[in-house]
């Protein structure tokens, strides 16, 4: 079965951003075309569209045993290459090619887990406890800000095994400062180490009954669509143990800017990229399967594995499955857009954007933008990514699902409620 990844979209422009909070030429009325989290919908006519096949009558023919070995050997390279990345210094860190970019990504996460706790907390009581899983929780890249959000237990979990023990370890450094400082929050936490997409987690948790807040799965949900048993699987981890009016909220490559790229590359590209990135298809790109559409990712010393388009219309659907309403999607550079007004300053301080002097740009170097949106006024500095970098963060989108309350039928199935 042929999908269809076509998505008409508007250019998004990589327009700098003054360093001062007095900017008056920061447009803070853009129109944004995302909806805020209250339950309704935000799709394109491409994304309103069936899906060819019902999921579930897929199930049979992807459940053989050839499908199962190629899925555990696509894992074993995912869980090998994690395992084998080295842990960076500071120093290091700053010589990379991505280090604003990298930086800018992670106050996307920032803002997109501050936004959904922050809607969890007012439907909660003071003093009720705050659970939270980081499905795919690499090295605890999110420890501090689990700890900045007053979470009172944490369930991290990874398919690589050397990250979960890094995490297990920033873990415990964390409760150490917490130990010299009378300010400081503490929170309880388990860590093991599993593929969210073959196994059910709640049978790893400690208490089995927890009931989660908020799930979050950080540029990582993107595996699991090798098979439909594995996007099942993630999705059913992802929902089972959420409260109602709790949230799942991830980030992943969006298939439909990817599938574009591709179309301009040329009529016979197999792939795209720049300097800091590329994208290598590994399989039919005129005929692409809803699921194991596999391409080769790499990102300049970060990322270097097989990877899977995510069909969105799909995932929606079997999200509903497990009572998950979806109530956000948009692209990075669409909740750049929406949410810098609020988050100017956390974005300077974690130093999301590289400080340009735009007298000093060249018209063919990587922020030759700067000078043509700036015109002739260029007299401060500004705040922008390189064109290379925009081009590599803007592949992502940020999405968030809500549990939905439920009811039961005779048979003892769940029938959730959904808002539309």
């Amino acid at each position: 079965m042929s999908i269809n990844y076509e998505k008409s979209t508007t250019d998004e422009q990589l327009a700098p951003v003054k360093l001062s909070d007095d900017d008056e030429s920061e447009d803070n009325n853009t129109k944004t075309t995302t909806e805020q989290s209250t339950g309704k919908q935000n799709r394109s006519e491409n994304d309103d569209a069936d899906v060819e096949a019902d999921p579930g009558a897929e199930a049979e023919a992807d459940a053989d045993a050839d499908g199962e070995a190629i899925g555990a050997a696509n894992t074993h390279v995912v869980a090998h290459h994690y395992n084998e990345l080295k842990e960076t210094g500071r120093k290091e860190r700053h010589k990379s090619k991505i280090l604003y970019m990298r930086n800018f990504n992670n106050w996307i996460k920032s803002q997109l887990i501050n936004e959904y706790m922050d809607l969890i907390k007012q439907q909660k009581r003071v003093g009720d406890a705050l659970r939270v899983l980081d499905m795919c929780c690499g090295k605890g890249g999110d420890l501090l800000k689990w700890e900045k959000a007053f979470i009172s237990h944490l369930i991290c979990t990874d398919i690589a095994e050397v990250s979960v023990e890094q995490c297990q370890q920033r873990y415990q450094d964390i409760l150490q400062r917490a130990e010299s400082s009378k300010f400081a929050h503490k929170f309880t936490a388990e860590f093991f180490a599993c593929d969210s997409t073959m196994v059910r987690l709640r049978e790893r948790y400690k208490d089995a009954s927890l009931q989660l807040n908020l799930v979050s799965c950080q540029f990582a949900f993107h595996y699991c669509f090798e098979s439909l048993q594995q996007a099942d699987c993630m999705i059913r981890n992802a929902a089972e143990c959420l409260q109602p009016g709790g949230y799942f909220i991830a980030t992943f490559p969006d298939a439909y800017e990817i599938m574009k790229r591709l179309r301009e590359a040329g009529p016979d590209a197999r792939g795209f990229g720049n300097d800091v990135y590329s994208i290598e298809f590994e399989c039919n790109t005129k005929v692409l399967p809803l699921f194991g559409a596999k391409y080769r990712f790499h990102l300049e010393g970060v990322v270097d594995c097989p990877e899977f388009l995510v069909h969105f219309p799909t995932l929606v659907k079997l999200a509903r499955r497990h009572g998950l309403q979806l109530v956000r999607r948009s692209s990075f550079a669409e909740y750049f857009k929406e949410t810098l007004p609020q988050g100017r300053q956390l974005l300077q301080r974690m130093s999301g954007l590289e400080t340009i002097q735009p007298y000093r740009c060249d018209t063919k170097d990587q922020f030759e933008h700067v000078l043509r949106i700036l015109g002739t006024q260029r007299a401060r500095s500004v705040g922008t990514l390189s064109k290379a970098e925009w081009e590599a963060t803007t592949l992502y989108l940020v999405c968030a699902f809500k549990k939905c309350k439920n009811s039961w039928d005779a048979n003892g199935k769940p029938v959730f409620k959904f808002d539309d």
